[in-house]
């Protein structure tokens, strides 16, 4: 933790830099549940299937 406050002391990081890092993780992440739920794997299409309804995300 000493490190991470170290680091976070010299390497201050952009407002604008989170945002895009946010965006960037979000979109990633949807797309990833989005191509894994049109997957010919049954199991990987099952798993996606589950945690869509584990986040309450519309599936059907």
């Amino acid at each position: 933790m000493l490190a991470t406050q170290a680091l976070s002391a010299t390497l201050p990081v952009s407002a604008s830099a989170r945002l895009t890092t946010a965006l960037f993780a979000g979109v990633f992440g949807v797309a990833l549940l989005y191509f894994a739920a049109f997957a010919h794997s049954d199991a990987l299409h099952n798993g996606t299937h589950d945690t869509r309804h584990a986040i309450v995300a519309p599936c059907h």
